[in-house]
């Protein structure tokens, strides 16, 4: 992969500005820490035997200054989503402290939304429906476990908004989000929780971007068959 700097995202170009090392190796990194189980450590090995010489603390540092872009142009490019959400939360420890992750999926497992929480409450739950509303419009029906917070969120919404959501309390339904936990708890496992909430937010932010692109392609790409790790990478542009 051979990229011109100057095709790069403005934002991005500024990231790279000075650096030692190429576009190319600079986003290979950070792509790899965020799409597979690796810790910094081991990502710094794996590079230097390929010839590449980065310490972990400066892959640390491309994967916070650039997640944010990434992620952000990512949201804008997705493809639209079905209207029947399954919605959970899972734990992230942050700080050495758990942490609330709010997810929801379609009924065909595509990415509907996530929003890291310091709560598990009903303003946490409202926020996270808001959002997931305001990128997707409202859906047809949502399916959550028996959390309380969770249904007074959704009664709340419809309350202030008049919107009719049909809502179902089911933990059959709701196997599909829980299973899709696994594809970020699996990436998080070898970070060994996240020294603030600033950077286990845009961190998060990353891995859940690989799996989105794995599960729905970007909306804009005309080749199918395009791979997640060149999609990933046109985030850049």
């Amino acid at each position: 992969m051979q990229i011109d700097q100057k095709t790069l995202n403005e934002t991005l170009r500024r990231v790279f500005l000075r650096r030692h090392h190429p576009a190319e190796i600079i986003l290979t990194c950070v792509r790899w820490y965020v799409a597979y189980p690796l810790s910094l450590r081991q990502l710094q090995e794996m590079m230097a035997e390929r010839g590449v010489e980065v310490d972990y603390s400066t892959i640390h540092w491309w994967a916070i200054k650039m997640l944010p872009v990434l992620a952000a142009v990512c949201r804008r490019r997705k493809r639209p989503v079905g209207k029947s959400w399954r919605m959970d939360e899972t734990y992230i420890k942050v700080a050495g402290e758990w942490k609330y992750l709010y997810r929801a999926v379609d009924k065909n497992g595509a990415t509907v939304d996530f929003l890291l929480r310091t709560k598990r409450d009903h303003a946490a739950a409202r926020a996270f429906f808001e959002r997931a509303i305001g990128l997707h419009d409202v859906p047809e029906k949502i399916a959550i476990d028996k959390s309380g917070s969770n249904k007074a969120a959704i009664v709340s919404i419809q309350a202030d908004t008049g919107l009719a959501i049909a809502m179902r309390q089911s933990k059959y339904l709701n196997n599909i989000v829980e299973q899709d936990h696994r594809a970020v708890k699996r990436v998080t496992r070898p970070m060994l929780g996240f020294k603030n909430f600033r950077c286990a937010r845009i961190l998060i932010a990353g891995i859940e971007t690989m799996p989105m692109i794995r599960k729905s392609p970007l909306g804009d790409i005309k080749d199918r068959a395009s791979s997640a790790a060149n999609q990933f990478y046109s985030l850049a542009f």
